[in-house]
C-alpha cells in the first residue's frame, strides 16, 4: 500500500467533480483494509468504490480508501441454480456480462448500471422491474470496530426501495468486501414487461428472447436515455421515485389526469420522479456548465467544470419546485459529501 497526499478525485467519481483528498490509498486485499483501520495514523477515513453514487461538494480532509478488491468465482452449481461470488471492487456491469457469458440468469435487467459490486447492496440497486434483492444471497462485510468479517443474509440486509441496513443502522460500521448471488442456469425467469423492454425486443426482431437479448435491450434503452459518464459527468438517476399513498395519488390525478404510476401495494403507488421533474420544466435545462439531461430528467449532469455545490443547489431547487407544484417530496438517491 502506498499512501498519497493531495490527490485529485476527479477521475474517481462519475460526476467528474474536481475535489481533492488530503490522503489517498488504493486497497486490494481484506488484510490491507484491516491494516488501514487498525492504524490510528488517520482518524478520519472515507471509503470510495466506483464513485458512481456520490456527489462531492468539497475537498475531503481525510484518508480516502479506494476499494479495489478484485475477483469472481463460482461457489456451487446444480442443475437449476448457481451461486457466484464477486469481490467488492469489481465493476458491476462487467460482472453482469460475466454472468451472462456463462448463461447465468437473474441480473440481465440490471445491465449497464454504473458502480461497483460492493456498493450494489447498499441501496439495493434496481431497474426495469428487478432489484438486487431478487438474486442476492449474502455478503461479507468488515466490522470496522472488531475488524472481523460478518456474513449478512438476504433477510438480515433489510432491503427496501433503494434502501438496506447499510444505509440505516449499519451505516459507517461495516464495509462490504464481497457479494454472493443465486442465479438460474436454465428456465430463466425473464422480466420483459417493465418499461420499453418489450418494444425494444420487437425492434430487435426477437420473438423468443434469451437473457442475453434482454440485457442487450436494456443496454440499448439506457444508452438512448442516459449519458455516458466518460463523456458527460453524472451519477445516473439522481432522485428516487417517490412512493405516495393511493389517496394522495387519486387527489393528484384530479389536477394531473395524465400522471403515470406503478402499483406498490393496495394502499401505495410509485410515481416516476422523472415525469414530475419534466412537468416542472427542468428537463434539458442548463445552468452554464451543469444542468438536467435533455433525454432523462432524473439525471443531473456536469458538462464541464461544475462544482459539486452548484449541482447540489440545482437538486435542492428541483426538490422545492416539485414540493410546491405536486406536494411530493423527492429524495436524492446519491450520497452527498
Amino acid at each position: 500500500m502506498q499512501i498519497q497526499n493531495d490527490i485529485s478525485l476527479k477521475t474517481y467519481n462519475t460526476f467528474g467533480i474536481d475535489v481533492s483528498a488530503k490522503h489517498f490509498v488504493s486497497v486490494s486485499s481484506v488484510e490491507d483494509l484491516k491494516a488501514i483501520f487498525s492504524s490510528e495514523e488517520f482518524p478520519q477515513k472515507l471509503i470510495l468504490g466506483g464513485g458512481s453514487n456520490m456527489l462531492l461538494t468539497k475537498n475531503i480532509d481525510a484518508l480516502v480508501i479506494h476499494l479495489n478488491l478484485k475477483g469472481k468465482q463460482i461457489l456451487n452449481k446444480t442443475d437449476t441454480e448457481v451461486y457466484v461470488e464477486s469481490q467488492a471492487g469489481e465493476n458491476w456491469h462487467e460482472f453482469v456480462l460475466w454472468t451472462l457469458d456463462k448463461d447465468f440468469g437473474g441480473l440481465e435487467n440490471l445491465s449497464l448500471i454504473p458502480g461497483n459490486v460492493g456498493t450494489s447492496p447498499i441501496q439495493n440497486i434496481g431497474a426495469y422491474g428487478v432489484e438486487l434483492k431478487d438474486t442476492f444471497h449474502s455478503c461479507k462485510a468488515l466490522n470496522l470496530k472488531t475488524l472481523e468479517l460478518k456474513t449478512f443474509t438476504n433477510s438480515e440486509c433489510k432491503f427496501g426501495y433503494r434502501n438496506s441496513i447499510f444505509k440505516q443502522e449499519a451505516k459507517g460500521h461495516y464495509i462490504i468486501t464481497s457479494v454472493v448471488f443465486r442465479l438460474s442456469v436454465k428456465n430463466h425467469d425473464l422480466h420483459t414487461n417493465y418499461g420499453a423492454i418489450s418494444s425494444e425486443l420487437e425492434h430487435m426482431k426477437v420473438q423468443q428472447p434469451t437473457i442475453q437479448d434482454v440485457s442487450k435491450a436494456v443496454i440499448s434503452i439506457r444508452q438512448s436515455k442516459l449519458p455516458d459518464p466518460k463523456e458527460i459527468g453524472n451519477s445516473g438517476s439522481f432522485f428516487k421515485n417517490p412512493i405516495i399513498s393511493k389517496a394522495s395519488f387519486l387527489k393528484l390525478q384530479e389536477n394531473f389526469p395524465e400522471i403515470p404510476s406503478y402499483k406498490v401495494s393496495d394502499t401505495e403507488v410509485k410515481v416516476p420522479a422523472g415525469w414530475l421533474i419534466e412537468q416542472a420544466g427542468f428537463k434539458g435545462k442548463t445552468f452554464g456548465t451543469y444542468g438536467v439531461h435533455k433525454k432523462q430528467a432524473l439525471v443531473l449532469v456536469n458538462y464541464g467544470e461544475a462544482k459539486g455545490t452548484e449541482i447540489l443547489a440545482l437538486s435542492q431547487l428541483i426538490q422545492k419546485t416539485i414540493a410546491r407544484i405536486f406536494d411530493i417530496n423527492i429524495e436524492a438517491e446519491v450520497n452527498i459529501m
